[in-house]
């Protein structure tokens, strides 16, 4: 009789560890998520009736990021804060070091969370920024932003800045800007059901975007501005179900991605699918449809231009200048790096593409990032493969 219980018991037990080792192990679409409060320390954001937005954003961000650990066994949760500090002395400083905290992670999304705030106090409602450009960024800035909320954005002024630019945007279209488009509808749709007002996906030229090397969203959370949602943000039940929504937007994106892998039932792809036809507002562009899509990656894959050679290395590299035509690599543009930069090949209006140390490691690219920076503010990290910027 003994001996019998001794039996049960440890087959109990070892049903048991085989249930948590399956719990443990649940495929997800995501491994690292790097949740980024807005603001913190001497730059508090918006501020109205004794409220800011650092405040706010780091309550909204430290629920979420236990409702991930908790409900997402496995996936790695990274802050860029978890208490209220700035992570620069300037601006520009700070965002760079938000974006580098997720890239030295290996972030496999970055979600940063905001609080908006208008002029108008009858402005209300959520939005979901991704990375990109509509002609309202053109003029560069949008209505409803404050002229403290300007160092955010990438000035465009410049026409080398712009031209940089542009040119990653179009490169983001094939890597990450399908996926971060999908987890901005996630959010926007997990908004809706939740009964709040979405004023859409909109695409806005950030910084902190910009920065980051990998899918991304900025969502603000509300208005500031507006009485009823300042209200509703600073209760706890409003913070609780702000992070609710994004803790089900980050696993219908999950789930999204494992089905664009081909590891999903197939449903997972409705997940990311938007609440309305699209989003009505004057601000957003629509992106290309899928099948708009799938065509200009066919003609990339005619052209080989966006994909490495077969049996080709892919490398990494920090880009520092587009042109439509050819530049001397001794120009002055390239100022102390002349005759040290290399032309790349590209598809696109910016054929030409002007990069630095060209290294087989992503890590060593993006600490080599910290120092180009200094000389070329917009530079970033791409992909090359036999002297093409690849996919």
């Amino acid at each position: 009789m003994y001996i019998r219980s001794i039996f049960i018991l440890a087959l109990v037990m070892a049903v048991s560890f085989v249930g948590v080792a399956v719990g443990g192990n649940t495929a997800y679409g995501v491994k690292v998520v790097v949740i980024d409060a807005g603001h913190g320390g001497v730059d508090a954001g918006a501020h109205y009736a004794g409220v800011t937005e650092k405040y706010l954003t780091l309550k909204v961000a430290l629920k979420l990021g236990q409702m991930i650990e908790q409900g997402m066994p496995g996936v790695k949760v990274v802050y860029t804060r978890k208490t209220d500090k700035a992570l620069g002395p300037t601006k520009f400083d700070d965002l760079q070091a938000r974006a580098s905290i997720a890239n030295r992670a290996g972030g496999d999304l970055f979600i940063s969370i905001h609080v908006n705030a208008a002029r108008s106090s009858a402005a209300r409602g959520v939005e979901t920024l991704i990375m990109g450009e509509t002609p309202k960024e053109q003029r560069y800035n949008e209505e409803a932003l404050f002229e403290n909320n300007k160092d955010e954005l990438i000035d465009m002024s410049d026409e080398k800045t712009a031209a940089i630019v542009r040119a990653y945007i179009q490169n983001l279209q094939f890597t990450y800007g399908e996926y971060s488009e999908a987890m901005a509808r996630c959010i926007q749709k997990n908004y809706v059901a939740a009964g709040r007002h979405s004023r859409g996906v909109k695409r806005q030229l950030l910084r902190v975007l910009y920065a980051t090397d990998m899918p991304g969203v900025l969502t603000e959370i509300g208005f500031l501005s507006n009485s009823a949602e300042a209200a509703y943000m600073k209760s706890d039940k409003g913070q609780t179900e702000i992070a609710r929504s994004l803790y089900k937007s980050v696993r219908d994106y999950s789930d999204y991605v494992l089905g664009v892998r081909g590891h999903g039932s197939g449903s997972a792809s409705s997940a990311a699918q938007p609440v309305e036809a699209r989003p009505s507002t004057k601000n957003d562009t629509p992106s290309a449809s899928s099948e708009q899509l799938g065509r200009h990656k066919s003609e990339q894959l005619k052209g080989g231009g966006a994909q490495p050679a077969a049996g080709g290395k892919v490398n990494y590299a920090v880009q520092v200048l587009a042109h439509v035509k050819p530049v001397s690599l001794r120009s002055s543009e390239f100022k102390k790096y002349r005759g040290k930069v290399r032309q790349y090949r590209s598809d696109g209006r910016f054929k030409y593409k002007y990069c630095l140390y060209e290294t087989s490691s992503r890590a060593e690219a993006q600490s080599r990032l910290k120092e180009v920076r200094k000389v070329f503010p917009e530079a970033f990290v791409v992909k090359c493969s036999g002297g093409r910027i690849v996919k």
